[in-house]
């Protein structure tokens, strides 16, 4: 019987497009340096205001790899 055992990080990102766009960067930006990723979770949502619309979207996101044997 296999048992996975995984590891998890935080890490935040920002798109002037949406939280959609946030999300994707971050993985995209995690999967360069980071073997295995797994799934993700949307930990918290922010952004900037300017002029009374959204400037730019930022999301912080809790990312789960496989640990390698």
């Amino acid at each position: 019987m296999k048992h996975n055992i995984y590891k998890h990080i935080e890490i935040t990102g920002t798109s002037s497009s949406g939280i959609e766009d946030a999300i994707n960067w971050c993985l995209q930006r995690a999967h360069e340096t980071v073997k295995n990723l797994r799934w993700f979770e949307l930990m918290e949502t922010r952004g900037t205001i300017e002029r009374g619309q959204v400037k730019e979207w930022q999301v912080t996101i809790k990312a789960g790899f496989t640990v390698e044997d």
